[in-house]
């Protein structure tokens, strides 16, 4: 108890420090000049950690939130990025690296939530969002508000969800037109039961495997394929070990900005101010940039020459989300809170296997 009290008053010293610097009000400053250099002990340092390359939407969305704070504090506020996992590892890691107060921010996937809040894997579900804006509508709504709750339960304060967009499938071994044409693979997923359910109702095998260490996977064979956006694909070097590429917008893939709830609650409310700020101009401009970061990568990879693409059709999306509707099925029998399971009834009443291209 001593060291964690020791540990936090660490952090609030300089937030003290700030909160005497900082413009009272309702109204944030446009600019903070920085006209002078900061003595140590009067900046603020928190580290934002993440597992993806710079230039995806993630990366992108981070390197824009820690700009945006470093503005309007003129320096005094420093959010460190450290990309491509380089200061703690994926999953769980990433958690128990943030409870210790080792990192003050990071953002996983929905899918590696599932290792400790199952309730997540609701973004998991293949074909249950029509489109973008459904994902929008469940991340500002109902099911948004209660997972949000799931994650308070355990200490932990979701402040955003950043998009990357819609997942797309890959394999070494032959095109993945139908159903059956996963049969006797196995795929990289994220440590997800819904997305294991997803390969087991095809024919696959699904196997968890850290982001960092897929392209080693997908080289040596150890898996045959993969899913997941362009953008992580392209900049991960995904497509150079894989043969085929399925436009299948089957699944979302989207991520959740979490800090420790009482670290939260402790910092001065003018940085929480600032922090909140940066951080909703930073989720607007990924709303608005992700589609088109994926679209270029995606253009990217058929430059390349390395894969051959298939768009899915309207009566081939059909025929995947037929096979795969047990597991909104499976993934309901699991869920306790009657708040959330009214949501996702109601997200399934909404949704269409066979809507246009999201």
């Amino acid at each position: 108890m001593r060291s964690t009290a020791r540990r936090i008053g660490q952090h609030l010293l300089p937030l003290l420090i700030l909160a005497i610097t900082l413009p009272i009000g309702g109204c944030l400053p446009r600019r903070v000049a920085d006209h002078e250099q900061w003595a140590p002990e009067e900046r603020i340092i928190l580290t934002f950690s993440h597992v993806v390359a710079e230039h995806t939407p993630k990366g992108l969305a981070a390197r824009k939130f820690a700009d945006l704070v470093h503005e309007r504090t003129g320096g005094r506020v420093e959010v460190q990025v450290f990309p491509n996992g380089q200061l703690v590892g994926d999953g769980e890691a990433e958690i128990r690296a943030l409870r210790e107060g080792r990192v003050d921010m990071i953002a996983p996937s929905t899918g590696k939530l599932a290792e400790l809040f199952p309730e997540w894997q609701v973004f998991d579900l293949p074909y249950v969002f029509a489109d973008h804006d459904a994902v929008v509508q469940a991340m500002e709504g109902a099911i948004g508000e209660r997972l949000f709750k799931v994650l308070r339960r355990r200490g932990l304060m979701g402040l955003t969800m950043w998009d990357n967009g819609f997942k797309q499938m890959t394999s070494a071994v032959r095109p993945l037109i139908h159903p059956e044409d996963f049969a006797g693979q196995r795929f990289r997923v994220q440590p997800s039961r819904v997305l294991v359910e997803q390969f087991r109702l095809l024919g696959a095998t699904g196997l968890t495997i850290g982001f960092d260490e897929t392209y080693r996977a997908l080289e040596v064979g150890q898996v045959d394929g993969q899913e997941n956006t362009p953008s992580n694909i392209y900049s991960k070097k995904f497509h150079e070990v894989q043969r085929y590429m399925t436009l299948s917008n089957h699944g979302y893939l989207g991520y959740v900005v979490i800090v420790d709830a009482d670290r939260w609650r402790n910092l001065d409310e003018e940085v929480r101010e600032v922090l909140t700020w940066a951080l909703e101009e930073a989720t607007r401009w990924n709303r608005e940039n992700a589609g088109r970061l994926n679209a270029e990568d995606l253009e990217r990879i058929r430059a390349s020459g390395h894969v051959e693409i298939h768009e899915q059709t309207p009566e081939e999306r059909a025929e995947w989300a037929e096979a795969l509707r047990p597991v909104f099925d499976s993934f309901l029998t699991t869920v306790d809170d009657a708040e959330l399971k009214l949501a996702l009834e109601e997200l399934k009443r909404a949704g269409s296997p066979v809507p246009g291209n999201p």
